[in-house]
């Protein structure tokens, strides 16, 4: 099974990874910057995520397979590669594991430490769709209204929210298995990995996800990680502040 995937423009192959509970959709906008600087962007939907397949094997080594079955099947070689999040903990394997693969690495707001789980409460408010009453957006909206009072996250959420016929409605993301294996989520790199190409992390200013302490552990893992701040963003820092996010990538991948 392969991941389902958006490719924009060509040229030098730039593989973006989206975070828990996202798909490749979120990250459209910028793709399709990127795509005008010359780059062939893929816009992959992880397992479990998007339109890829459902399986019940959730794991950050498994989501690096997954990607490197993608990359062969579309003969990738060398690639950028941007993960955010979820996304950077699957990039920051893959680059690690594969680093012949990997010409320039990217991670947004996420570090290579394990991190408690916290989505639960995300997860719990999912769980209470119940779509053999549910019928609309709007009164799918009003459900998680009642437990997420966030604006963002609610708008980010119902983007998982498709029709399956047209009368049921349905979630895009395999809740039962990321509700099971959501410890998987917050898992730190293994030990003793190193990946010692040219790395970028970017954490938003507003988030908490990159702490200065977290640096020495990044340089050990990534050497040539350059650690940088987006400022005015929280997790979320590629949507909130997409101009200076963009910015900072791109005089990253002009460094030669």
């Amino acid at each position: 099974m392969t991941l389902h995937s958006q490719i924009l423009g060509s040229g030098k192959p730039f593989v973006i990874l989206h975070g828990f509970l996202g798909m490749s959709d979120n990250w459209k906008t910028l793709g399709n910057r990127w795509a005008e600087d010359d780059y062939e962007v893929h816009l992959l939907d992880q397992r479990n995520h998007g339109r890829s397949f459902h399986s019940d094997e959730f794991s950050y080594e498994i989501m690096a397979e997954d990607l490197k079955k993608y990359c062969q099947e579309h003969d990738l070689n060398e690639i950028i590669l941007l993960g955010h999040s979820m996304g950077g903990k699957v990039a920051m394997q893959f680059a690690v594991t594969h680093p012949g693969m990997v010409s320039k690495l990217i991670v947004a707001d996420i570090g290579p430490k394990a991190y408690p789980p916290h989505h639960q409460d995300i997860l719990k408010a999912l769980s209470k769709l119940d779509f053999s009453k549910i019928k609309s957006r709007g009164e799918a909206e009003d459900v998680l209204s009642e437990y997420i009072k966030d604006e963002g996250t609610k708008l980010f959420l119902l983007k998982n929210l498709y029709r399956k016929s047209k009368t049921e409605l349905g979630l895009r993301i395999n809740l039962p298995v990321l509700s099971k294996k959501i410890e998987e989520v917050g898992v730190a790199l293994s030990e003793n990995t190193v990946y010692d190409g040219d790395t970028l992390f970017l954490g938003g200013e507003k988030s908490g996800y990159i702490e200065p302490m977290d640096e020495l552990l990044i340089k050990k893992h990534f050497p040539k990680a350059r650690i940088k701040t987006i400022s005015n963003a929280g997790h979320w820092l590629h949507a909130e502040n997409p101009d200076e996010f963009y910015e900072a990538c791109f005089k990253f991948l002009e460094l030669r």
